[in-house]
């Protein structure tokens, strides 16, 4: 009962943290676009992107326009994609565009990364590297930053095959050459559209990478006449633990063991040390991006 209790605590505790996450998520892009994106004239993609392409020509401030957008596509991923994603969505559109407008108002011009044009490479290098970390804290929480995010959720959802990044990226893409047309000011000028094209490389890449975990591991497969031998070593030298298939030689035909064993990656060379010292022992190692589960630790 107390277990179960427990677990109830936890479960919820998640929960909360999830939304904490969330909205420090949508602070921390709000920032974002107010230091680095807003006085640099290139758009971050997205729709998103096309909000910021409207300010720049308009003066109608991206937090009405993220509104506007993110609230319909919100309701519609309710429905039709997925409720939590939707309602976690929603809530981070909100949080964004309100301190994006807190920031206007309160005029901290003093803070923006201003390069008149110059080394514009800069100022998309970091906001790309922040709006990946945004994109990759709100993926694994199960919302995101709205716009074209939402759009990809829902055709992944349809065509599971698709990569969630590739059709953002396709997407962003589109919205990049469009923004040839918005700060070119009246002659070709490709700079903008390589910009957003960087700044889409950039901040995919770091969502990619943080969504996937930097748990790295190696798993070891081993084949072996030593099983007992070896998973002594590995549990009291490691301190890992391991598992022994039973298996058979298919050229000798004799009775063989299988040891499988994920080690961290600074174990590398200690258990390739262990794998030497027998007879008979064949070993390959993977490279593993996330490691899941509830472990135990050896003593």
């Amino acid at each position: 009962m107390l277990h179960f209790v427990w677990v109830i605590i936890m479960n919820k505790a998640k929960s909360f943290l999830s939304y904490v996450f969330i909205i420090f998520a949508a602070i921390l892009l709000a920032f974002n676009y107010y230091i680095f994106i807003i006085e640099n004239s290139f758009a971050p993609a997205g729709l998103n992107g096309i909000a910021t392409m409207i300010q720049y020509k308009t003066g109608f401030s991206i937090s009405y326009m993220s509104l506007i957008i993110n609230i319909p596509l919100s309701i519609f991923a309710y429905f039709f994609t997925n409720k939590n994603f939707a309602v976690k969505t929603l809530i981070f559109s909100v949080v964004y565009s309100f301190f994006f407008l807190f920031l206007q108002r309160i005029d901290i011009k003093a803070i923006q990364y201003s390069c008149n044009g110059h080394d514009t490479i800069y100022p998309v290098i970091l906001s790309g590297v922040i709006s990946g970390f945004v994109y990759g804290v709100c993926f694994k929480n199960n919302a995101s930053t709205g716009g074209t995010d939402v759009i990809s959720r829902h055709i992944t959802k349809i065509k599971p095959n698709f990569n969630f990044f590739t059709v953002t990226f396709i997407l962003n893409s589109i919205v990049a050459v469009s923004s040839l047309f918005v700060y070119s000011d009246g002659t070709v000028d490709y700079k903008p559209v390589a910009l957003c094209i960087t700044y889409c490389f950039i901040s995919i890449f770091v969502g990619n990478l943080i969504l996937k975990g930097t748990k790295t591991a190696y798993k070891f497969t081993v084949i072996t006449t030593h099983p007992d031998e070896i998973t002594e070593d590995i549990t009291h030298v490691l301190r890992h633990s391991a598992t022994i298939i039973e298996a058979v030689g298919a050229y000798t035909n004799q009775s063989k063991n299988v040891i499988l064993c994920v080690v961290n990656k600074h174990q590398l060379n200690d258990f390739q040390k262990i794998i030497s010292k027998y007879d008979n022992t064949f070993s390959f190692h993977e490279l593993v991006n996330e490691t899941y589960g509830n472990f135990k630790h050896i003593k």
